[in-house]
């Protein structure tokens, strides 16, 4: 369901939307509904397929220790 296509990056089938951009979305606050209705090629499966997707990137034995210092760093002040 989230193949690679656009530039290298996992994007929805059948569509050139990026997870990236998803995610980005929802976390400004954009509301699914509002995704939907922005993107109507787009359906509630399919975001919930990229939140999945994004969730087990994320799990990958992978450590980010400049993000992980730029965070806790900012926390500090």
């Amino acid at each position: 369901m989230i193949p690679l296509s656009m530039i290298g990056k996992p994007v929805v089938a059948g569509t050139r939307i990026t997870v990236e951009l998803i995610l980005e979305k929802l976390a400004a606050g954009v509301t699914i509904e509002q995704i939907l209705e922005a993107h109507p090629r787009l359906t509630r499966p399919a975001i919930l397929a990229a939140l999945e997707f994004a969730a087990q990137a994320l799990r990958a034995d992978v450590v980010y220790p400049m993000m992980w210092n730029k965070l806790h760093e900012s926390t500090r002040h």
